[in-house]
């Protein structure tokens, strides 16, 4: 099956396009990685009249650190390629989690051309990094002709492919606190095979001093028609009551019921990763500058 006929511009500016997508509204969609959108576009599942292609507006690419090590942040441009993001020095210097999450995003070649504004833009409920933006209190900068808009992400993730974009939004950059130095976190995940979408997957943040856990953040993803920030659990984990946790989260998580994985299936992954995750924050949890696990060949 082919793409339905549409026309295509590539303006050089942030204005020009956000100007493009207010005049032509619902019959516009922009054009970040293309990595979910030419899919849809192929099975006919999506039939915008224009794409507005975003990929030659400067300054929407690029990691940078800003405001220093206290009440700092890590802004990472929305058409940062998904490679980019997880390999940058200073995302695994002060973010490990996402340099963690990232070789587990499909396959190579989307993860080189697939942008980490596109994600969070779709906000597909079974991919890592609207999770981790939840896991780590991310804020997601927002532009649109009326001006600029930071949304927590707590509040932008608001159901199935569904967000707190207005129309004629578009995300222009993600923005990460940089953790503290007593700062720990953990990502676990589970597909049926490498690159495939996750049947449950875990992102996690916290602090740990003294041998406890605070400011636990556990962002589950594949359990629900969004990411979901299991506040029971967390308290639970940190508590201490790792097996209180992970009964707490049968009324946090609803997962999807489908022939391939009853939801029940997903429910017994989600309370596996949790212990793993817990286990490791609780008794040998990395510290923040330091990436754990399988390394970055092939990514």
């Amino acid at each position: 099956m082919k793409a339905p006929d549409f026309a295509y511009v590539r303006p050089a500016s942030l204005d020009a396009a956000l100007a493009l997508l207010a005049e032509h509204g619902e019959d516009a969609a922009p054009l970040a990685g293309g990595q979910s959108l030419v899919t849809a576009l192929n099975m006919r599942l999506a039939s915008p009249r224009l794409l507005v292609d975003l990929n030659a507006i400067p300054d929407l690419a690029g990691v940078s650190e800003e405001g220093g090590q206290e009440g700092g942040f890590v802004r990472i441009g929305a058409m940062t390629r998904h490679r980019d993001v997880g390999t940058a020095s200073v995302v695994r210097e002060r973010l490990p989690l996402l340099a963690a999450a990232m070789p587990h995003i499909a396959h190579p070649a989307i993860r080189n051309r697939g942008t980490i504004g596109g994600s969070v833009a779709l906000a597909d409920p079974a991919t890592e990094w609207p999770a981790c933006c939840l896991a780590a209190g991310a804020t997601i900068v927002a532009r649109g002709c009326h001006g600029e808009r930071r949304i927590a992400a707590e509040d932008f993730f608001l159901g199935l492919y569904a967000t707190a974009l207005e129309p004629g939004e578009i995300v222009t950059a993600v923005e990460f606190p940089v953790p503290g130095p007593d700062a720990v976190w953990g990502f676990e995940e589970l597909s049926r095979r490498h690159g495939d979408y996750a049947l449950v997957g875990l992102a996690a943040t916290g602090r740990r001093a003294g041998g406890r856990l605070t400011d636990l953040r556990l962002a589950f993803f594949g359990v629900a028609d969004r990411p979901v920030l299991a506040r029971a659990a967390a308290a639970a984990v940190e508590a201490g009551d790792v097996a209180g946790a992970q009964a707490a989260l049968a009324g946090e998580i609803d997962p999807p019921d489908d022939p391939a994985t009853k939801a029940a299936t997903r429910r017994h992954l989600a309370r596996v990763l949790l212990g793993r995750v817990a286990g490791r924050l609780r008794e040998d949890a990395a510290p923040i500058g330091t990436v754990r696990g399988g390394g970055l060949d092939g990514v």
